[in-house]
């Protein structure tokens, strides 16, 4: 484990899978596993809390792309939403996060006893809809993960309905130097679309990614970003 990029165990581990997240959005290989690329399986304590942290984003490549996910990152993300559920006075977003780790593998590959084979509805979203726009795009890049085509949520209506409280939250961001907020809030936009047009987001998006990119996690929403606004304008 590179421990230069990290402060612990955890960290890491983190670090290491959104750097093969990243790796396997610049490839387009479907077939590639991003946990076994980074050591980790579904025995793997501290792999598995990584891959919590990363949520449903272990799968992007194949959301993105198209194909099926490799087996062992399906049964790493299942693992991670056995082990980790949410407690019953957990923030708003971690319920959400769940959800949408459930409602991925749903979508994406279900393997035998899987824990979203059952239904699980979604957590409430009225919190957002008052939000101040600073706080609604600090939740908004938090739950960056969800911000994927054909997977309409009630936190997509509120993202699509407040471009332009996002794209102020982008600005923001940029001038405070919190490039992951910024890329979580570029993603969002690049997803929904509706921006102002002098917001310039390809632009602010390299700057992000050229600032803020000795972190995986920024690159990967960057990569996802970039992926997204190609499909919207072919």
């Amino acid at each position: 484990m590179d421990q230069t990029h990290a402060s612990s165990p955890l960290a890491g581990a983190v670090h290491d899978l959104a750097t093969e997240v990243v790796l396997a959005l610049r490839s387009g290989d479907h077939l590639a596993t991003v946990c076994g690329a980074a050591g980790i399986d579904e025995e793997n304590r501290t792999g598995i809390a990584a891959a919590r942290v990363i949520g449903a984003d272990l799968l992007l490549p194949s959301v993105l792309y198209g194909r099926h996910p490799h087996p062992g990152d399906v049964a790493v993300l299942d693992r991670a939403v056995r082990e980790f559920p949410p407690k019953p006075d957990a923030p708003a977003a971690t319920a959400w996060s769940h959800w949408h780790m459930i409602s991925t593998l749903q979508r994406m590959a279900q393997p035998p006893g899987a824990a979203a084979a059952g239904t699980f509805e979604e957590p409430d979203a009225a919190w957002l809809e008052q939000a101040p726009w600073q706080s609604f795009t600090h939740q908004l890049s938090v739950l960056a993960p969800l911000a994927v085509p054909a997977a309409p949520s009630a936190v997509q209506r509120a993202a699509a309905a407040r471009a332009v409280d996002l794209a102020r939250g982008f600005v923001r961001a940029v001038r405070r130097r919190d490039w992951l907020q910024a890329a979580g809030a570029g993603r969002w936009l690049a997803a929904i679309g509706g921006e102002p047009a002098t917001l310039g987001l390809e632009r602010g998006l390299d700057f992000v990614e050229l600032m803020g990119g000795h972190d995986p996690r920024v690159t990967l929403h960057v990569r996802a970003a970039r992926l997204m606004a190609e499909a919207r304008a072919r």
